[in-house]
């Protein structure tokens, strides 16, 4: 379920006329969101809808990043399992305390992840990570970062690395075991 101004996207193998009886007709953009919706959604696929994401999106940047990044090669750490579950071809970085994830997730997009340990924390660090995927992404593609909007203190470091809010989504996913 993705929303951006003015448009909502239910990219699931649902019926139109099956939507339509469950939003109505009164042209409310949020209602796909709403819970009850949702949870239609999740009923009628089998599947579990993951947490409702401010969607971010911002351009490359030239050159290198500000900080050394050390690339890792295979890694069990917790962001990157599950940037593997979400996404392909999944790169990961390290900076002391904090982790950079890149892959492609929802439509082949480049998306970017950071966490940073809870010792560094409100130290500029989040922010450092977030503009240096704007300069790791390949081809020269945008990249894009999905963020909780309780996550108050990731949405202001991918705002502060020059990030725009542009929608809103929900991943469906199958029932954890």
């Amino acid at each position: 379920m993705v929303s951006f101004p003015g448009h909502v996207v239910v990219a699931a193998d649902v019926d139109r006329c099956w939507v339509d009886s469950r939003l109505g007709t009164d042209d409310d953009l949020s209602a796909p969101l709403s819970p009850g919706f949702l949870g239609a959604l999740e009923e009628r696929l089998v599947l579990t809808a993951g947490n409702i994401d401010a969607v971010l999106l911002a351009p490359p940047t030239p050159g290198k990043p500000a900080i050394p990044l050390s690339p890792i090669a295979d890694s069990d750490h917790p962001r990157v399992a599950r940037a593997r579950q979400y996404r392909q071809d999944v790169r990961a970085w390290t900076y002391g305390p904090a982790l950079l994830v890149l892959g492609r997730g929802l439509a082949g997009r480049w998306e970017a992840a950071v966490e940073v340990a809870e010792g560094a924390r409100n130290g500029g660090l989040g922010r450092s990570l977030a503009a240096a995927a704007r300069q790791l992404v390949p081809d020269g593609r945008p990249v894009w970062a999905q963020v909780a909007p309780g996550n108050a203190a990731s949405l202001r470091a991918f705002l502060a690395a020059g990030y725009q809010p542009v929608g809103a989504e929900a991943l469906f996913m199958p029932p954890p075991r």
